[in-house]
């Protein structure tokens, strides 16, 4: 006997079948809208009906009236467009709530209006007490730096309004941190102190440091920074549930309601397990554990557990780095930077480290996941995947990610199809990195193998999205616009060709992002069965006119039938 898919017996419910009786009333009934329900089999209908968290049926709202009881919650979209729920594809969940504790360096468009800031913020402090702040980079400034080392400032005059506060201002990338004399001064650094292993020290031509420390040498002034900010243990509790919490009222309010965590502490998945089993948290989360190889061996078995919190926690993959940025020149590439002859950017992590990881992984039943920017760097990443696969060839599919994919040799581009790994990637990168690609990489590289998304796709790959936050906003419509347009804000188009039609860039926030995290069967689409996350737009993304799209509102976030933003 064949039986027909569940979808199938529901869309027959609900499209007339007067012999079956009326089903019990629905938890929640949209109607009057324009439901884009990612399945293919489906198509665009215009209402979903919602029982016990999940979606129950689909199809027209006048179908959708018999789900309607005296206890359902109904909306009216009054034809607006609904979507599946928004899931960010690599981000940093506690580092948003952090972004919102330090000062706010994102927007601003010199070096003099970071002084500024320090200057104000240096007003209200107390002498000696850190002063933080995230979100500069130097290639967004309408302004160059001036005296500069490779294009960044120096500490000067950021030290002559903070003599007696140590500052740390953190890259957008992340990649990099500026610290001025005082900072310097209480980390017992200068420019005698040698490079670590995959960073590096800034100097002038005077051999002195700027305050720019890249990759790894960060740590030599942010772990006395960590000492001495160091909070008791429950003072610590306290506070990254307060990020926390301010991270999941942000990317609700941005109509995200799956989140993929690149990389957090065990004690931060703690405190994560904590608010999920208190019904604390809105957003699911997917976390990759970020840790040293011996603290994954000795724990991580422990730490494996999916659906925790009624579908709110799931972690069961690791992060690594294995090299830097591009705008800090951390990239690793496989031949030298076109603005700075002299350097191939950082190694982070070493490839045998690497390996070690994905040995663990593997006998643990962890996704990795790997940053890689650079081509030398993905290469060097495809390799180890490679590898492991070969060393387990009766495994199925682990869909070990790659964290960014950004700049690919051609050659490597159809390895990702060939191997099974996602190109876990941010579309809003492309644009925002777009101003200075050219110099690092030369139109050559930046032709072949920048931000190619439409090559990997058309290669058979599976492409994610997301937005890297805290390094650009959680905002998935503007990542959504750069994937579809790749609009410049100077109102050219960077590598138009590569850029992905409406449709195509929604799977790659919705179900492409819930298969790279094995939950395809769970969320991504609006498939009777799966989880009630939908969003609600103001603005039709799918047919709008393209510039129509950045003023996108969410009007509505429903999470498991729950509705936890409303503009």
């Amino acid at each position: 006997m064949r039986f027909l898919p569940l979808s199938i017996v529901l869309l027959a419910v609900v499209t007339g079948c007067k012999t079956l009786d009326r089903p019990a009333p629905a938890d929640m009934v949209l109607y009057n809208g324009k439901i884009a329900t990612v399945d293919e089999n489906l198509g665009e209908v215009q209402a979903p009906a919602v029982q016990d968290g999940r979606i129950l049926a689909v199809g027209s709202s006048a179908a959708m009236q018999r789900f309607v009881g005296p206890g359902t919650q109904v909306l009216d979209l009054e034809g607006r467009r609904a979507i599946p729920g928004f899931i960010e594809g690599h981000g940093h969940f506690a580092g948003i709530g952090s972004s919102k504790l330090q000062l706010d360096l994102m927007s601003v468009h010199s070096w003099d209006e970071v002084i500024e800031q320090v200057a104000a913020a240096v007003k209200v402090a107390q002498p000696g007490e850190w002063i933080l702040g995230r979100g500069w980079h130097q290639e967004k400034w309408d302004v160059a730096p001036s005296p500069s080392v490779e294009g960044f400032p120096t500490h000067a005059a950021l030290s002559a309004v903070s003599p007696n506060n140590p500052v740390c201002l953190t890259h957008a990338s992340g990649h990099a941190c500026f610290f001025n004399a005082k900072a310097m001064e209480l980390a017992g650094v200068d420019g005698n102190t040698p490079d670590p292993a995959g960073g590096e020290i800034l100097r002038g031509a005077d051999g002195a440091a700027t305050g720019i420390f890249s990759e790894t040498a960060q740590w030599l002034v942010k772990q006395v920074a960590a000492e001495q900010m160091e909070a008791s243990p429950e003072e610590a509790r306290l506070q990254l549930r307060k990020r926390i919490a301010l991270a999941d009222a942000e990317c609700l309010s941005n109509g995200v309601t799956s989140f993929q965590d690149a990389g957090s502490s065990f004690e931060t998945v703690d405190a994560l397990r904590e608010m999920a089993d208190a019904g604390e948290l809105g957003v699911r989360l997917w976390v990759m554990l970020s840790a040293s190889n011996e603290e994954l061996a000795a724990r991580m078995a422990d730490y494996r557990q999916i659906g925790t919190g009624d579908g709110h926690l799931t972690v069961r993959a690791v992060k690594r780095w294995i090299d830097g940025a591009l705008g800090s020149r951390g990239a690793w590439l496989l031949e030298p930077y076109s603005d700075l002859p002299g350097s191939t950017g950082l190694n982070t992590s070493t490839v045998e480290s690497v390996t070690e990881t994905a040995r663990l992984c593997r006998e643990n039943g962890f996704q990795l996941c790997v940053h890689a920017i650079g081509d030398r760097a993905n290469r060097e990443v495809l390799d180890v995947y490679q590898k492991s696969f070969e060393a387990a060839p009766e495994e199925a599919s682990l869909r070990w990610r790659v964290e960014h994919a950004q700049h690919l040799n051609p050659l490597d581009i159809p390895r990702f199809f060939e191997l099974g790994v996602i190109a876990s990637m941010q579309g809003v990168h492309c644009t925002s990195d777009a101003p200075y690609v050219l110099a690092r990489l030369g139109e050559e590289r930046a032709e072949e193998g920048a931000y190619v998304w439409r090559k990997l796709m058309e290669s058979g790959a599976i492409v994610s999205n997301g937005t890297d936050a805290p390094v650009e906003n959680v905002s998935p419509i503007a990542s959504y616009y750069a994937t579809v347009s790749r609009m410049l804000q100077d109102g050219t188009r960077f590598y138009p060709d590569q850029r992905l039609g409406r449709l195509e860039a929604l799977e790659t926030y919705t179900l492409n992002c819930a298969y790279a995290a094995f939950e395809e069967d769970l969320k991504g689409s609006l498939t009777p069965g799966k989880l009630a996350d939908i969003v609600v737009l103001d603005t039709d993304i799918l047919t709008c006119p393209e510039a129509d799209i950045p003023a996108t509102n969410v009007d509505y976030t429903i999470v498991g039938g729950r509705i936890l933003f409303e503009r």
